[in-house]
């Protein structure tokens, strides 16, 4: 009895030294929200709350905020602001919005309150209009294909990219940096999922192929990258791009065979991609999309 004891002992040690680290002990929490310079640059950051995060520029002339990230979070556009206060005395010069989805761009008054002059595409100005959300602070300036924005030093490129994961949609680059800020169309470490509801699938991949050919070489997501919270690549854009033509091509097929919606979504697979971390949840809101475009032509 003693023998088979020891053997199913050392049985089950040996099965736990198997596991990945992440089942074997349960990594921190991370706190709700969080500041931190990004790597090797003087003066941008990256203020993360939950699960949604934007870049600030500190200058000495001022800052230049992005995306204030407080809807159904109303908490967290003052905090944002409060982060910023604890690094800099310097004003708060520019709010610029990635796009007009709510869930990134709610929430501004802190920063307007603040004297900062909010800038948007002129489609998301449109989109407001219309919408009239009392938490979303109309631009005070709009932009077309392009501006660039000069303060203390600091240069920061405003890039339409036209239809893609919205109509509104700017890249920030920062050119002596190296680094772009780019929110929703381009995932690091995971894949697309709610946000297919109302993307462009085709004008996205020509998005995606105007951001690789700019000149930069980390990216700043909207949402933190895995693991970790890390930034991206080009690999990073590539692996998007690749994953969402092979999408296309899967279910352009399954829609000439008269499987989409119903049979596409519960049959169709992409296993190369099945090891991604939230393949499973993704996936059928991949389905579906394309599914709207080779089934439907929407």
């Amino acid at each position: 009895m003693k023998r088979l004891t020891h053997a199913l002992l050392v049985a089950v040690l040996a099965a736990i030294a198997l596991l990945p680290s992440w089942a074997q002990a349960q990594a921190p929490q991370r706190p709700q929200f969080e500041t931190k310079k990004v790597d090797g640059t003087e003066n941008v950051y990256v203020f993360r709350h939950g699960n949604y995060q934007a870049m600030f520029v500190v200058t000495p002339a001022g800052v230049i905020a992005t995306d204030p990230i407080s809807y159904a979070r109303p908490e967290a556009s003052a905090t944002y602001v409060d982060e910023i206060k604890k690094i800099t005395d310097k004003p708060i010069k520019y709010l610029i919005y990635s796009h007009h989805h709510f869930d990134h761009i709610a929430g501004g008054k802190p920063f307007k309150d603040a004297g900062a002059k909010v800038i948007a595409h002129k489609r998301a100005k449109e989109r407001f209009a219309v919408l009239k959300d009392p938490a979303t602070i109309l631009p005070d300036e709009i932009v077309g294909n392009s501006k660039t924005i000069k303060l203390g030093g600091t240069t920061l490129e405003l890039t339409y990219l036209g239809l893609n994961h919205s109509d509104s949609s700017l890249a920030m680059r920062l050119p002596k940096e190296k680094i772009i800020f780019v929110v929703d169309l381009l995932p690091v470490g995971v894949l697309p999922a709610r946000g297919m509801i109302d993307f462009h699938p085709l004008e996205a991949e020509a998005a995606i192929k105007k951001v690789l050919a700019m000149d930069w070489e980390r990216l700043i997501p909207g949402h933190p990258g895995m693991p970790e919270g890390r930034l991206g690549t080009k690999k990073d854009a590539q692996d998007i791009l690749t994953f969402l033509q092979a999408s296309s091509a899967a279910v352009r097929e399954a829609a000439r065979a008269g499987k989409c919606w119903d049979t596409a979504e519960k049959e169709l697979k992409l296993p190369a991609y099945a090891g991604w971390p939230n393949y499973e949840a993704a996936w059928p809101f991949v389905v579906r999309r394309y599914c709207g475009l080779w089934g439907r032509g929407t």
